[in-house]
């Protein structure tokens, strides 16, 4: 009775994994079209993470026209690489409002992210196109979403139809697009959940 409970334990494994990782195409795409945004607040104290949030909108406020006519990720790390001093003057603008000396960096680069819900988008775990704001000695709490195509507007995100045609005009295709509308679904959350476990396992 035992070996028959250990043989099929290991079919149901096995066939989570293939579950899990069979259409990892989908990921894939969603992992060279987007560019996501992670804001890290100088420390946990109230002040810093109300401070973190208006850094967030004042970069929001200038990302979100700038990388309104993109087309692809490519074109819209260029922008944000053309445009980083700007970035930070706009950063540093909210925390000389706030009185306060901090420096901010902006990094822009490839980041490890983890599986991130927002409202009703789920974007899988793995290695993403970040731009990072680093405020102080950002030991406070991030804040995590998709800059680009532009998904989020500062607390809240884009309607779930202005959601697919950004992410569709930057290539996605509808399948693709499901992937991060649908992740309710049992086959999305195991697959899900798989890619974040051998992402923090490498």
């Amino acid at each position: 009775m035992h070996k028959k409970l250990l043989t099929v334990s290991l079919a149901l494994t096995a066939l989570l994994l293939f579950i899990g990782l069979m259409p990892v195409h989908g990921e894939e795409a969603i992992y060279h079209s987007t560019v996501r945004l992670h804001v890290i607040a100088a420390s946990d104290s109230e002040e810093d993470q109300s401070i973190k949030l208006e850094v967030r909108d004042a970069i929001l406020a200038l990302t979100n026209p700038l990388l309104a006519d993109c087309a692809s990720q490519k074109e819209a790390v260029a922008r944000l690489e053309a445009n980083k001093e700007s970035l930070k003057e706009a950063a540093r603008a909210v925390l000389t409002r706030a009185g306060r000396e901090d420096a901010v960096e902006i990094l822009l680069g490839t980041e490890e992210y983890p599986t991130r819900s927002y409202d009703a988008f789920c974007f899988p775990a793995g290695e993403y196109v970040s731009l990072r704001v680093l405020i102080g000695s950002g030991e406070g709490k991030n804040w995590w979403c998709c800059l680009f195509p532009p998904l989020c507007l500062g607390a809240a995100t884009v309607s779930r139809q202005n959601a697919e045609d950004a992410c569709i005009s930057v290539g996605l295709t509808p399948s693709q697009y499901q992937i991060i509308t649908e992740s309710d679904r049992p086959v999305y959350r195991v697959r899900f959940k798989l890619l974040e476990l051998f992402s923090s396992a490498e």
